[in-house]
């Protein structure tokens, strides 16, 4: 398992070039209900980026608006400013789904297609066209689930349900089915709260792995799991974003009192 010690050796210096993600005066409403209230944050390629925060606190909300799953709930409107590599995601000529391939998303509870294994993996490049042949097609499958870290547990039954494997497993997969459309970003919503501790261990040496190699964010309500597997951590309390920061100086040195009372147990 990534170690907290390891992790916080490295998250003190600044991200290698510009956000892959900006997020400026963005608040999300329910209706009449404002969920989150003036969040701006960078997401950098080259390090995870945890949210953290009491239940209820909007940050799941807020992730949401990065790839537009809020455009599913009619009642959801987004105010300010979201951009992937300098472009407005909200801007009303842009293709939600070719977003949704660059910006992937990996849910609370596994949910993989009620299709074969081979077929969880190979829906996106096929419908994306970006496999030319069924030889590049495998190899897409393949490398994912190498990437994901599932190749070897299930390179002999491909053909099998993805719904029969354990649940993480199935985690797992789904990692390896937004992997295979080739995003840039990858949303984690709790990926791990439906977990056993050793398939989340799994979950968290796959993150581990996969950072620098596409922009992670990650929600938990674990703050042991942002130490061990985040560079930066942002804390959500009641629909604001109180404090971002180094994931070491969040744990060890908030700035805010909020923030303290949380990492402490006061409250949340």
């Amino acid at each position: 398992m990534v170690t907290q010690t390891s992790q916080f050796e490295d998250d003190s210096a600044a991200p290698s070039g510009p956000p892959k993600m900006e997020a400026q005066g963005v608040s999300v409403f329910y209706g009449d209900k404002k969920a989150i209230d003036d969040v701006s944050i960078d997401i950098p390629t080259d390090y995870v980026t945890a949210f953290i925060g009491p239940s209820g606190c909007g940050k799941s909300t807020f992730l949401r608006s990065l790839n537009r799953m809020n455009d599913t709930i009619p009642t959801a409107r987004v105010e300010g400013t979201i951009k992937l590599d300098g472009d407005d995601i909200y801007d009303p000529k842009l293709d939600v789904v070719q977003l949704r391939a660059r910006v992937g998303m990996v849910f609370q509870k596994p949910n993989p297609f009620p299709k074969s294994i081979y077929e969880n993996i190979a829906y996106g490049p096929k419908i994306h066209g970006l496999a030319s042949s069924k030889d590049a097609l495998d190899e897409v499958v393949e490398r994912s689930l190498k990437r994901a870290g599932l190749w070897e547990e299930v390179k002999d039954r491909l053909d099998d349900s993805g719904t029969a494997l354990s649940g993480g497993q199935q985690q797992r997969l789904c990692i390896a089915r937004a992997i295979a459309v080739d995003p840039e970003v990858i949303l984690m919503d709790e990926p791990c709260s439906a977990l056993d501790p050793i398939a989340t261990a799994r979950i968290e040496e796959l993150i581990h792995d996969l950072r620098g190699r596409y922009a992670i964010v990650i929600v938990t309500h674990s703050m042991q799991q942002a130490a061990r597997v985040s560079q930066r951590t942002a804390f959500f309390h009641l629909g604001k974003m109180v404090e971002f920061g180094p994931t070491s100086e969040i744990f060890t040195n908030p700035k805010k009192e909020r923030t303290k009372d949380y990492i402490t147990g006061r409250y949340g």
